[in-house]
């Protein structure tokens, strides 16, 4: 998920919390620590969502991650050099 959407989705949820308190008749002190251990419990479950996704995936070797990022495929074995009549 990416950030963008986990601030709207985070700023709606809240904001169903406190209006569900607000029309369930609530002190403002209640209302605003309901909204906080609200957040808190998101940030949580997206912290622990985010290391868990990154715990899974593997160590990746840095030139098959580089060339990765070029959307280049190399067989294993070859390495990238500089071609001819490249700007560099």
């Amino acid at each position: 998920m990416s950030l963008p959407k986990f601030i709207v989705g985070m700023i709606f949820t809240l904001a169903v919390v406190v209006g569900w308190s607000r029309l369930d008749g609530e002190s403002l002190g209640t209302i605003i620590m309901r909204a906080v251990i609200c957040a808190v419990v998101i940030q949580v479950g997206y912290f622990v969502l985010v290391f868990a996704m990154i715990a899974r995936s593997g160590p990746i070797p840095a030139d098959k991650a580089r060339q990765a990022d070029r959307g280049i495929k190399v067989p294993d074995g070859e390495k990238l050099t500089a071609r001819r009549g490249s700007l560099r």
